[in-house]
C-alpha cells in the first residue's frame, strides 16, 4: 500500500482534500470524503517491498534501552526497535477469550508465505490448525506464544489507532463519455531515485504526454478520484472495456516521479485564499474558483504510477499486498512502525472509542511513513464504501500486545 503523505503534512492534507471532494457526486463523494477526512491523518507511504524482520527479545525482563533511548540489539536482531516489550499474562489481554480466532487464521497463513525467521517453525502447526476449533487454536497460541505489552521507551502503553482502505471506483478503458483523467503505468526509463517531471509537467508538456500515451491503464471521471488513488497507492476499478463488458481489476503502486508530497491545504493557507482549512471554507473556495482547482492540485508535485492486477473470486476477497509482501486481510491486518514491531508478528489489538470497539488478533503486515511510534497502528478496513466510511472516522486510543514464540 502506498499513501503519498508524510506525518508532517498529514493534518493539512486531510483538511484540504476533504474540502475539495464536495465536487464529486454522491455516493462516491461520501466515500472519498470519509477517506480523506480520516485516513490521510493516519495513512502512510507504503510500498510493497518486503524487508527483513528483526527478532525482539525473548527474556522475561523488559527490553533494555540503549543510550539513544532505543532498545539494545540482541543476538540475531537485524534492526533497532523504538518500543520496549514487557512480559504480560494472557489474562491482561482485553477480550482474549471472546475473539473468533478462525477469522484471523487466513492472515496467519498469509504470514507463512513470507514468515519472519522466529515464526517459520510454527507455520506447519498453524497450517494444520486452520481446520481446528477456536478452543484448540487458542490453546495452541497460549502454549507456543508469550504476550508482551508494547510500550514506548518512557513506559507509555497508550497510543493511536487509525484506519485505511482500498477505494473502489468506476473507470473506462477508452477515453470519452466523461472519463478524462488517466492512470498511467511507469514510463520506460523512469529513474529509480532521481526526480522526474512534476505533476503539472506530466499533465501539460506535450513531449511527456506523448511518452505516457501508450502507458494509460484506464480513465477516471474526476481528478479528485485520481488524487485518492495517488494518495492510497492502490484501488479497485470497475473497468468498462472497449467492447462494453465490465470487470473488476486492481491497480497497485508501481512507482512515483520521486517528487516531494505537498499539501494542497497548506498551499491555500499560505496564499491567503482561505482563512482556515475547514470544510466550508475550502469547499466554498473550490466552488467559487473552479478555474483554479487544477492549479491547487498542481501544488502537489508528486505523481504515482500503477500496475494492473487481475482479480478473481479468490484474490478479490483479500486486500492488496502490504509491505511484508503478502495480501492484507480485511479487519485482521495492520500497518505498524517496523522499528517497533517486525512484519509477520501476531498482535493483540485493543481499542475502544466512538467509532469502533476492537479487541482482536491482527497481524503486522504493512508499514508507512506516518505510522511511527511504539503503540501506533493503521487498521486495514477492507475495500469499498463501508470500509471507506470506517477508515474515514477511525481515530482513537490504542493498546498493543506482541505475541512472540516461546523458547
Amino acid at each position: 500500500m502506498v499513501h503519498q503523505i508524510s506525518s508532517k503534512n498529514s493534518a493539512s492534507a486531510s483538511m484540504a482534500s476533504r474540502k475539495i471532494s464536495n465536487m464529486l457526486p454522491s455516493p462516491v463523494r461520501q466515500v472519498i470524503v470519509a477517506f480523506i477526512v480520516g485516513v490521510l491523518a493516519g495513512c502512510a507511504s507504503r510500498a510493497p517491498a518486503p524487508a527483513p524482520a528483526g527478532v525482539p527479545p525473548e527474556a522475561g525482563a523488559p527490553v533494555q534501552l540503549g543510550p539513544l533511548g532505543g532498545p539494545l540489539a540482541v543476538p540475531g536482531t537485524l534492526s533497532q526497535y523504538r518500543s520496549r516489550w514487557v512480559p504480560a499474562s494472557w489474562e491482561e489481554l482485553p477480550g482474549w477469550q471472546e475473539d473468533p480466532l478462525h477469522e484471523a487464521w487466513d492472515a496467519w497463513l498469509r504470514n507463512c508465505e513470507r514468515p519472519a525467521p522466529a515464526f517459520a517453525p510454527l507455520c506447519p502447526e498453524a497450517r494444520r490448525l486452520s481446520i481446528a476449533s477456536e478452543e484448540e487454536q487458542r490453546a495452541w497460541m497460549q502454549e507456543r506464544l508469550r504476550p508482551y505489552r508494547i510500550e514506548a521507551a518512557d513506559g507509555n502503553a497508550n497510543g493511536l489507532l487509525t484506519s485505511y482502505f482500498e477505494p473502489e471506483l468506476q473507470a473506462a478503458r477508452v477515453r470519452g463519455n466523461g472519463y478524462e483523467v488517466p492512470l498511467y503505468a511507469p514510463p520506460p526509463g523512469l529513474p529509480a531515485r532521481q526526480p522526474w517531471y512534476t505533476r503539472e509537467q506530466i499533465e501539460t508538456l506535450p513531449e511527456v504526454q506523448a511518452r505516457l500515451a501508450p502507458r494509460v491503464i484506464a480513465w477516471l471521471r474526476d481528478p479528485i478520484e485520481a488524487l485518492v488513488l495517488h494518495i492510497q497507492g492502490t484501488g479497485r476499478l470497475r473497468l468498462q472495456e472497449a467492447d462494453g463488458s465490465t470487470r473488476l481489476v486492481r491497480v497497485a503502486f508501481a512507482g512515483t516521479n520521486n517528487q516531494p508530497y505537498q499539501s494542497v491545504g497548506k498551499w491555500l493557507l499560505e496564499r491567503g485564499l482561505v482563512r482556515d482549512a475547514t470544510w466550508p471554507g475550502i469547499s466554498a473556495w473550490a466552488q467559487a474558483n473552479p478555474a483554479r482547482v487544477q492549479e491547487m492540485l498542481w501544488a502537489n508535485p508528486r505523481y504515482v504510477f500503477f500496475r494492473e492486477e487481475p482479480l478473481d473470486a479468490l484474490t478479490a476477497e483479500a486486500g492488496p499486498r502490504g509491505a511484508q509482501g503478502v495480501p492484507l486481510t480485511p479487519g485482521r491486518s495492520i500497518a505498524v512502525d517496523r522499528n517497533s514491531i517486525p512484519y509477520g508478528t501476531p498482535v493483540w489489538l485493543a481499542s475502544d472509542g466512538p467509532s469502533a470497539h476492537l479487541a482482536r488478533l491482527v497481524m503486522a503486515q504493512d508499514t508507512g511513513s506516518a505510522i511511527v511510534g511504539a503503540v501506533r497502528a493503521d487498521y486495514f478496513a477492507g475495500s469499498g464504501e463501508a470500509a471507506g466510511e470506517l477508515a474515514g472516522r477511525l481515530k482513537q486510543n490504542l493498546r498493543l500486545w506482541a505475541l512472540w514464540p516461546r523458547q
